[in-house]
């Protein structure tokens, strides 16, 4: 199975980040992969307030989000949005949501997931983020259903919190998907090792497009795209911030094998918390 993982450097409005994200997805489809998957906020990297009300927008407005479900009814290739901020279809809700959507191979949106787990921190370079104030999270775990197997939906920050990973493993996803926009500080520390370790403790492929480099509102993200197989491995990666795609052939029997070998999916126990 080929799989691509765009990464991009996504400017500030959707239309932009179309234009931006389209020849990267041609790129992949040329390349034969028969699964796209794209970065978190591929729709608009913008933390201006001001900015941002003026583009976010409803999901079927979106200029990005209905120019890639173009796409994929074009080429047939079955694609994870990594997330778009839209408006939430909640009445009363002012606040967006950061949502995952998976584009079936005819372009229908045949899962979504929303962001559980928001990114409040101050990272050690002093960078204040507050996503709960501007994005509502969700509450609800899902695997998408893909030609090859279950993929499990997660967005950035989710990565820190193993519980979601291990249930979506034992929901039956073999891929687990992690598009990131993630810091530089972070990205250094944490990438790399908090991959590796959701593959280890599920025994799935972790499959993780990312932002990088900079952007329009002043902020600067990671990068370093990779994949990393069920035994911990990474096998694909860009060692680099600058927009481009990474194609990586992954063996989904590699996940029966993991497990089989140490089923730790199996092993769960109850016990009296401290």
């Amino acid at each position: 199975m080929k799989i691509a993982l765009l990464q991009t450097t996504t400017p500030g409005s959707p239309d932009q980040a179309l234009a931006h994200l389209t020849p990267l997805f041609e790129t992949a489809v040329a390349k034969g992969a028969q699964l796209i998957l794209t970065p978190e906020c591929s729709n608009l990297m913008e933390q201006r307030k001001d900015r941002k009300a003026e583009v976010v927008t409803t999901l079927e407005n979106d200029a990005c989000v209905q120019g890639v479900q173009a796409l994929v009814k074009r080429y047939r290739v079955p694609t994870l949005l990594g997330s778009a901020i839209v408006k939430s279809p909640n009445e009363g809700e002012e606040r967006a949501v950061n949502r995952t959507l998976y584009f079936d191979g005819n372009g229908e949106i045949a899962a979504h997931y929303d962001k559980i787990h928001l990114f409040d921190a101050t990272t050690p370079n002093g960078e204040v983020y507050r996503e709960s104030a501007s994005v509502k999270g969700g509450d609800r775990a899902v695997v998408a259903q893909t030609p090859f197997g279950g993929l499990g939906l997660t967005i950035c920050y989710d990565v820190r919190f193993g519980y979601l990973h291990r249930a979506l493993a034992q929901a039956g996803a073999a891929m687990i998907a992690v598009p990131a926009a993630f810091t530089v500080p972070t990205g250094q520390a944490h990438w790399e090792v908090m991959l590796r370790a959701r593959a280890i403790e599920t025994g799935a492929f972790i499959l993780a497009p990312a932002q990088g480099g900079q952007h329009e509102d002043g902020r600067k993200t990671w990068g370093h795209s990779m994949v990393v197989n069920p035994w911990g491995e990474v096998i694909a990666h860009l060692n680099h911030d600058h927009p481009a795609v990474l194609i990586a052939d992954i063996d989904l029997a590699e996940v029966a094998r993991a497990r089989a070998a140490i089923p730790q999916l199996q092993h769960d126990r109850t016990f009296v918390r401290v």
